[in-house]
């Protein structure tokens, strides 16, 4: 028999529950919160604080069944859904500088050259960790995670539990994906096309002098080269990645209804 003070505690409990889900599947998405260095307890946390917040500020009931229904396990599944995607959001704008540290990183020759990224656990290229190195910091500096937190209690309002997103958000989001692979592209071009060009005049040396021992010469020219390319191109890198995270912080924005 439960005491009379206590009759409201599995229903309390349960509200607690539910209101981690969509702060949780967005912070395992997004960049920063979702990195394999931040400890799950602290991310426990972060969503219990920020779910309980957002989740009074707008009228809900549970499902008479409780979370262990057909109703319940649907609720559940469209929270995490809404998360997932505002956290996938922002991170498809982070990614764009990973795409742009591949692309530069095989044109200099060091795409054999990987080390573990802390965000993700993954090997990634050198000149990827340092391009999201900056990024990261632009992240911190645009005050991007806080913004994060804002659209997440904003979707709340526009997107109360229970409610299914609209159709139309998967569609921009594809779209979003399609433009930020391109905004990578665009980061890499000014130092990747020249490194082009530096290739094709060891292709000429080659030509006119057969005996010239191409690796021995070309190889240490791109590397010299990719290197002087990112010390001057660095300053118009960091302003085309932050656009990106602009951009990212937008569509998170536009997915919360905020």
């Amino acid at each position: 028999m439960i005491a009379p003070g206590f009759a409201g505690v599995e229903a309390q409990l349960w509200l607690w529950l539910l209101a981690m889900v969509r702060p949780g599947a967005a912070f395992i998405a997004a960049p920063i919160f979702g990195a394999a260095a931040v400890p799950v307890q602290l991310r426990i946390i972060l969503s219990l604080a920020i779910g309980m917040a957002a989740l009074n500020s707008v009228p809900f009931v549970l499902p008479p069944d409780g979370l262990a229904s057909v109703a319940g396990v649907a609720l559940v599944a469209a929270e995490v859904v809404a998360g997932l995607s505002l956290g996938f959001a922002l991170q498809i704008g982070y990614s764009a500088a990973f795409i742009a540290g591949e692309t530069i990183a095989n044109a200099m020759g060091l795409g054999f050259s990987n080390m573990v990224d802390p965000l993700t656990g993954q090997s990634t290229p050198v000149v990827g960790q340092f391009l999201s190195i900056i990024a990261t910091f632009l992240l911190l500096a645009m005050d991007g995670h806080l913004l994060l937190i804002r659209f997440i209690v904003a979707s709340y309002q526009a997107l109360p539990p229970g409610n299914l997103m609209p159709a139309g958000a998967f569609e921009a989001l594809a779209r979003f994906g399609g433009a930020m692979f391109a905004s990578g592209a665009i980061i890499a071009l000014p130092v990747t096309f020249t490194l082009i060009l530096v290739q094709l005049v060891m292709a000429m040396l080659a030509r006119t002098a057969p005996s010239l021992n191409l690796f021995a010469v070309g190889m240490p020219a791109t590397l010299l080269a990719g290197l002087v390319l990112l010390a001057v191109g660095a300053p118009v890198m960091g302003a085309a990645i932050s656009d990106t995270l602009r951009q990212s912080l937008d569509m998170v924005q536009t997915l919360s209804g905020g």
